[in-house]
């Protein structure tokens, strides 16, 4: 997708924003459940449902846990998160940031599921979510430390209390190493 021109360098600002606010430096591990406690944003865990909704919660949490990260859910301006505690500790951060991200940039409701019961999805507004979602977690600046430092994806991951593959992923489209190797003008194979 193509982010709106101007998209990422706003986003990176409201990261660093955010992460001030928080009392937060770049190379700081961010808390989503305290940034929804700051940003006044409740996060239920899927299994406190487990009473009211107890296939749904069995069927996301232990048949296909995949097939559900979170979602907001509004009651007229008021928003809430629900996350799948199922997953791994870095990947509800993850989950949940994203949320947060959908709140940051004031996207509007949307409901899920269409007169036929399919997914709604808007990949632009997901987008956006995932790329603030990434600067929150890992800052640009941190993504450069990472390669500078030759910290390993596992130790940045647990150090920032995230996931292998968002570390991966920030690395990746900030250009972390390549922009580290070009600047000790080493040469850059892709």
């Amino acid at each position: 997708m193509g982010y709106r021109r101007g998209f990422k360098s706003e986003a990176n600002a409201t990261a660093r924003e955010i992460r001030a606010e928080l009392g937060l430096k770049d190379l700081d591990k961010l808390d989503p459940w305290t940034l929804a406690a700051h940003l006044l944003v409740p996060v239920e865990s899927l299994s406190d449902y487990a009473r009211d909704a107890p296939q749904a919660v069995h069927h996301f949490t232990e048949v296909d846990p995949g097939a559900f990260s979170a979602c907001t859910v509004f009651d007229g301006a008021h928003r809430k998160i629900v996350h799948n505690d199922a997953h791994l500790p870095g990947r509800q951060a993850s989950n949940v940031t994203h949320e947060l991200g959908h709140a940051l940039l004031h996207h509007p409701p949307t409901p899920a599921l269409d007169d036929r019961g399919c997914r709604q999805w808007n990949q632009n507004i997901e987008d956006e979510a995932q790329w603030l979602a990434g600067a929150l977690l890992l800052t640009e600046d941190a993504a450069l430390s990472i390669v500078r430092q030759g910290a390993s994806v596992p130790a940045a991951a647990q150090h920032f209390g995230i996931s292998e593959q968002m570390i991966t992923y920030r690395l990746n489209v900030t250009g972390a190493r390549t922009r580290v190797a070009r600047a000790r003008g080493l040469r850059v194979v892709l």
